[in-house]
């Protein structure tokens, strides 16, 4: 493949609608997810991404819209298209009287896989989540972290193309949860294609190739979440921390008059990092190079500097922003430090 070519699409939806009692679950959805990379759907709860899933493995028929699953129909070829797919959702059912070892081979056999393979399968699927020492414990005693460790085992037995994860880090302590993060971003050197969901917007942050942010049923916005960083705040930013002094010098409006450097479009407050002994502002720049030109300006002033900090915009602010933008994130919630106006139009 060309660098110049982009990816081919392991999952496309377009226009995808879906009610259940006349109450609407997906919405015109429209998403892809490329081959080979890793996909992360983020939202809050009810904003359809479970939805989603089921009708990218045929599991749900939309009422509107076309689903195409590596290359399949799979309302029509709902078999074909599950024999190439591995699921893992946020609560997976288990045989809790069964030992992780009976659990495998059991999933195995329905998948088709040969008998004569199957030892070999089951120890290496094992192996690559790190429970083959517990395979011949009942599962009904594995630590929660453990059994989704089984779960994402039993999910790859049948080596399939696209792995289809729905919350695969719920309930897990946060050590737990890293090292399935961990275990997920290996997949796609294996040659797999990983389509995640998630509300949690600091792990999809380390862990995203491909983001689509769902609110409703609908797709808000979709591409590679620096890409997506940029296209809100294309400008270089820099946020600094000045000590305030008795007097509670100086204060925003103090600061603000760095505009008046050429180099600086805007001085923005970030509120919530902002106290009776320290202002702290964003400074937005036409050129980076200007830094050292800000820092002078304030030493000269006779301020005191505590912290300069290049800022990158992350995911979190990204998934505020573009819901935001929508309309639907309630007055409270945002974090409108976060989301420039600038970015909103």
């Amino acid at each position: 493949m060309s660098a110049l070519q982009p990816p081919a699409a392991a999952v496309h939806l377009a226009g995808v609608s879906k009610a259940f009692n006349e109450k609407s679950a997906l919405d015109d959805l429209t998403l892809t997810a490329p081959e080979g990379r890793i996909t992360v759907l983020l939202g809050p709860n009810g904003a359809g991404k479970t939805t989603a899933i089921r009708c990218i493995t045929g599991a749900l028929t939309p009422d509107r819209g076309e689903v195409i699953t590596l290359g399949r129909n799979p309302t029509v070829d709902g078999e074909a298209v599950r024999r190439h797919c591995g699921v893992v959702s946020a609560k997976p059912a288990l045989y809790d009287r069964l030992t992780g070892w009976d659990n495998l081979t059991y999933a195995a056999q329905l998948h088709g896989v040969t008998k004569r393979s199957m030892p070999d399968r089951v120890r290496a699927a094992a192996a690559q989540f790190g429970i083959e020492h517990a395979l011949t414990e009942h599962v009904g005693g594995y630590s929660t972290g453990m059994k989704t460790r089984l779960a994402l085992a039993r999910s790859v037995l049948h080596e399939p193309r696209l792995l289809l994860f729905d919350e695969p880090t719920s309930g897990l302590d946060p050590q737990s949860a890293q090292a399935v993060l961990a275990l997920i971003r290996k997949m796609t050197s294996n040659g797999h294609t990983v389509l995640m969901c998630t509300h949690h917007l600091v792990e999809a942050e380390g862990l995203a190739d491909h983001v689509i942010v769902l609110d409703a049923g609908t797709d808000l916005v979709a591409g590679e979440p620096r890409q997506l960083t940029r296209s809100y705040w294309p400008e270089d930013s820099v946020h600094i921390t000045v000590e305030r002094t008795g007097a509670g010098w100086p204060t925003f409006q103090d600061l603000s008059d760095l505009e008046l450097l050429e180099a600086v479009r805007a001085v923005e407050a970030l509120d919530d990092s902002t106290t009776d002994r320290h202002t702290t502002v964003r400074v937005v720049l036409d050129d980076p190079a200007a830094v050292p030109d800000v820092v002078a300006a304030l030493a000269n002033a006779g301020a005191r500097l505590t912290k300069v900090l290049p800022h990158q915009p992350t995911l979190e602010e990204l998934y505020f922003a573009v819901r935001q933008a929508a309309g639907n994130v309630d007055e409270g919630t945002a974090r409108w430090d976060a989301v420039p106006e600038r970015a909103l139009r």
